[in-house]
């Protein structure tokens, strides 16, 4: 899965409203997809299949990565997820929500979430100059954040 799903979302605040949309579309709630969802209701940032699949540092019983692999599929298929990259890791998956675009630090590594509105006017400005039309929500912007850039003029 390395091209975003960019059909609709679907509202899915919390778990029971998830759950919900899944029975709703006439998918089983199986345990492993059950487990995924909570997992990503859960954390408290996006996360890789590979967190997930560990159980998130102890905190949900371990998964098939196989199995994680193919409910994320199917949970973003049906706009219930989203998944970024931070570049050549591991995709990192969130419930989708309303879209989201991100910038990440290259020294710290800080991932911020912002509306995409915050960004319109970076985008207008690419459309402007180079007739392009940007989205940051499969990748995000890369560079510094304002206290790495603080700490670098310190240096």
């Amino acid at each position: 899965m390395t091209a975003p799903h960019t059909g609709p979302l679907v509202a899915a605040p919390d778990l029971g409203a998830a759950v919900t949309a899944l029975r709703e579309r006439g998918l089983r709630v199986s345990s492993a997809r059950r487990l995924v969802l909570e997992s990503l209701y859960a954390a408290d940032e996006p996360v890789s299949a590979e967190r997930i699949a560990g159980g998130l540092e102890g905190r949900f019983p371990l998964s098939d990565l196989a199995s994680v692999y193919r409910n994320l599929e199917t949970l973003e298929a049906l706009g219930l997820i989203r998944h970024f990259h931070l570049g050549h890791g591991p995709g990192l998956y969130a419930p989708a929500g309303e879209e989201r675009e991100y910038l990440v630090c290259e020294s710290c590594h800080r991932l911020q979430s912002v509306e995409p509105t915050e960004l319109d006017g970076v985008r207008d400005l690419i459309q402007e100059q180079l007739g392009f039309r940007a989205r940051f929500t499969h990748f995000p912007i890369v560079g510094l954040c304002p206290k790495c850039v603080s700490a670098e003029k310190l240096d």
